[in-house]
């Protein structure tokens, strides 16, 4: 026992050095070891360009024509600011949840990285993290999302290398500027404009504490998914920052209480057929990867409160259409249930089958598009109607016919013959019977003989509108249309003369601005004005063009009918039932045969506008009576009444050219003194003789030749210089009571051919006859059924097989033809 127990010093003397010497080393091996993994966590962090950190991507914002933001394009939406524009509350808030020792620390936060390794080792898993700030934007910006302790280390060695190279300041700032705050806002900038509608410098403690707190969790935390939650979130950041030291009780109590006012959700995304034309033009122009990336400022022509007024103006419109008690058509308010069920079962979203509409208003002086309305819901459906969709003008065609007719040397006094017409020359709704008669707008329409060529295009008559076709030519017509800027095909049929040729809203509207324009015309509509970049360097600009498709004396002529067709005629109702607002504008409603498409198109001196109503699937019936003037009209009075607050609305002078005639309203020719007819005093019941005149419009070179045949007389040509007065000359009418007037009627020889009864280009004389003739008589008068307007259509008629005293026109049976 006792040489044990000497032997004992010895033995631990042996085994000390040796034990500190395996120490020593554990240590040299580990810490090589240590020292090798270091090496190559530096080397990868060193092959990371640190310039990354300033390069961001930015939204490119979509401004209107006064520089509102409408939109923003991107990928990112992003708009970095200088750390001087951020709040103080702001940077506290995020430090005081993210990192409050990050002052304290040189990019790593020790004390943090061991109290999340005790949590990770109890949970056997990485739950939480002890990334810094610096750790977060080195994350962030090179996209380290993988939860590992390999991507730990790096961000450390990251860290360490970001706070070697920029100041605390410069960190922050880059910071604020890249994280995620949810619902697509990236950057503190973006996320106040987007939550709270106001710019990050004018953020409040409540504000900046709810900001903070969606940096944990971006989408679960948002104020649009989770508003309880988000709250919660909130006054945890300002319990933190209570505790930091960086705000006081008062402060703290203030916050917590106050109400979360975060503004309701907009998608600035194109979200709308404006902003989607808008981003579509841009990566035209310049490329996607430029577009969605670069920060531009993308200034455009739209007006925004000129749209908003488009969009809610359609949709009211169209839902009160829909609200009728017979409509048979699905209606909008069906959809969200269809498509719900489609969602559910996983099937492709259903084809929205609902009415829809379009609108398009345009700058007439260079085309920029102040309007764009492609539908009712950009979401449901892409399908810009504005711009893409081919459908039948209708009788809003009318005016590109007549404009045809004044180029070829006929003026708006011109005898045209408003009679029945055999459908067989036009085959619309029919081969057989009469063309119907569903331009006036109304159910009582009827036939009124011989009538000036204002007042057929004012009044939309159909057959008066075919005849003067005829006399000009199809050919005539399509390149008239063809200058005006419709380039969609027209069939080389008299039908096109009505409107059946299917063409675009933009083109009728670009069309139109010739007629305000002194017969010049924009190129093409256009978007967008300018593109800067980020410094505010120009990338782009467009330069309008206008091109001249009519001379200006024909502008002038359409243009003072489609103001009588406002104050008189098809639109009357849009100063007597819509509230029109009395400014100089003009326009013309359109109708499509069977009412399958309604149209108005209309302008002042500055914008022209136009509207579209219809289904996407074509030749649907929109309702029986769905006449234009109750469906598009109102419409474009409320889009023109709040435009005339934006824009100017001067009258549009009359050209030099054009001279301001007195013509006898029975022959069509300059008038005599002897033009007076009889007629009876609807006060005394006497008769009396009235001067059967008023004033036209003529080109100079277009004056007729000689004076009225009917009455006779020496010749009086009653000539005027238009200078003066905007609106001074009388709208083309009768200056007496055409109804009791003893009237010219028709006699014409048997025609034999093509068109036997001659209901095309008969041959006449004049004929005096004792009483005021109606061709209606050869026809039945349409007359309303169940309260429905009616529309006459293609119908078999019998001329002889009517008992009719003295006939406007007497056309024997013609003659059999004998072949050998």
């Amino acid at each position: 026992m006792a040489f044990s127990s000497r032997n004992r010093p010895r033995r631990r003397r042996v085994w000390l050095p040796l034990l500190l010497g395996l120490l020593i080393a554990g240590l040299l091996v580990g810490g090589a070891v240590a020292w090798r993994i270091a090496r190559d966590y530096r080397e990868r962090a060193e092959r990371f360009d640190l310039s990354q950190l300033r390069q961001m991507e930015s939204a490119s914002q979509i401004l209107d024509r006064r520089k509102n933001v409408l939109g923003r394009i991107y990928i990112q939406n992003r708009e970095p600011i200088p750390l001087d524009r951020v709040p103080q509350v702001m940077i506290q808030a995020v430090i005081a949840a993210e990192d409050n020792r990050f002052y304290r620390h040189r990019g790593i936060d020790y004390v943090g990285i061991a109290r999340a390794a005790l949590k990770n080792y109890r949970a056997g898993r990485i739950r939480q993290g002890a990334g810094t700030l610096t750790m977060q934007l080195a994350r962030n910006t090179f996209d380290l999302r993988d939860r590992s302790y390999d991507r730990k280390l790096l961000e450390v060695f990251l860290a360490r290398r970001i706070e070697a190279n920029f100041s605390k300041a410069e960190i922050l700032e880059l910071y604020l500027n890249r994280v995620y705050y949810g619902s697509g806002f990236f950057g503190v900038e973006a996320a106040a404009r987007g939550y709270f509608g106001k710019p990050a410098a004018n953020l409040n403690l409540s504000e900046s504490a709810t900001l903070a707190g969606l940096l944990k969790s971006p989408n679960n935390f948002s104020p649009w998914s989770d508003r309880k939650a988000c709250i919660e979130q909130r006054d945890y950041v300002l319990k933190r920052m209570l505790e930091e030291g960086m705000i006081d009780a008062a402060q703290y109590e203030a916050a917590v209480a106050s109400e979360l006012a975060v503004k309701n959700r907009v998608a600035l995304n194109a979200q709308s057929y404006a902003l989607d034309q808008v981003r579509q033009q841009v990566i035209s122009q310049l490329g996607f990867e430029n577009a969605d990336i670069q920060g531009l400022r993308i200034h455009t022509t739209l007006d925004s409160g000129l749209q908003q007024v488009a969009e809610v103006a359609l949709e009211e419109r169209l839902v009160k259409m829909e609200a009728r008690p017979d409509w048979e058509h699905p209606r909008r308010s069906q959809y969200a249930a269809l498509l719900q069920t489609a969602t559910k079962t996983g099937q492709k979203p259903p084809v929205p089958e609902y009415l829809q509409g379009a609108v398009l208003a345009v700058d007439n002086a260079t085309g920029g598009i102040l309007a764009l309305v492609g539908g009712r819901d950009f979401e449901e459906s892409q399908y810009n109607r504005a711009l893409s969709a081919r459908r039948p003008a209708g009788t809003a065609f009318l005016p590109i016919v007549y404009a045809a007719a004044f180029e070829s040397g006929l003026y708006p006094g011109t005898l045209v013959q408003d009679t029945p017409i055999d459908n067989r020359q036009v085959m619309i709704g029919g081969t057989t019977g009469v063309l119907g008669e569903w331009g006036p707008e109304r159910a009582d329409n009827r036939f009124e003989g011989p009538i000036p060529a204002r007042q057929a295009l004012v009044k939309s008559k159909n057959a008066a509108t075919v005849r003067l076709g005829n006399q000009v030519g199809l050919e005539k017509v399509i390149a008239t249309a063809k200058q005006l800027g419709i380039s969609s095909p027209l069939r080389p049929f008299p039908a096109t003369f009505l409107g059946s040729s299917e063409v675009t809203l933009e083109e009728m509207v670009v069309a139109f601005t010739a007629f305000p324009g002194g017969g010049q015309r924009p190129a093409a509509p256009y978007l967008i004005q300018r593109i800067e970049d980020g410094s505010g360097k120009l990338v782009y600009a467009h330069k309008p063009e206008r091109v001249a498709s009519l001379r200006e004396t024909t502008a002038f002529e359409i243009h003072s009918c489609l103001a009588e067709s406002l104050e008189s005629g098809t639109a009357d109702r849009a100063f007597t039932q819509y509230g029109l607002r009395r400014l100089p504008l003009e326009g013309k409603t359109g109708t499509a045969y069977n009412f399958t498409d309604a149209w108005f198109v209309g302008y002042s001196r500055s914008i022209t506008c136009g509207v579209w109503i219809g289904f996407d699937k074509p030749r649907t019936t929109i309702h029986r009576g769905a006449f234009s003037n109750e469906t598009a009209l109102p419409v474009w009075v409320r889009i023109m009444n709040a435009a005339a607050d934006w824009f100017l609305t001067p009258e549009i002078p009359r050209p030099e050219g054009l001279q301001r005639i007195e013509v006898c309203l029975t022959s069509g020719l300059p008038a005599t003194e002897r033009c007076f007819e009889e007629t009876v005093d609807p006060g005394s019941g006497a008769k009396i003789q009235r001067r059967s005149t008023y004033f036209e419009f003529a080109d100079r070179e277009h004056v007729p030749a000689g004076t009225c045949d009917i009455h006779g007389g020496t010749g009086v040509l009653v000539a005027a210089n238009t200078a003066g007065g905007e609106r001074e000359w009388p709208r083309a009418q009768a200056a007496f009571d055409a109804s009791s007037t003893q009237v010219v009627g028709l006699k014409g020889p048997t025609v034999i051919g093509e068109d036997p009864y001659g209901t095309v280009t008969p041959q006449s004389f004049a004929e005096s006859t004792a009483q005021m003739q109606s061709a209606l008589g050869m026809v039945p008068v349409a007359q309303p059924a169940n309260g429905e307007p009616e529309v006459r259509r293609a119908e078999p008629v019998r001329p002889f097989d009517q008992p009719i005293e003295n006939p406007a026109m007497r056309l024997p049976p013609p003659q059999p033809m004998e072949f050998w």
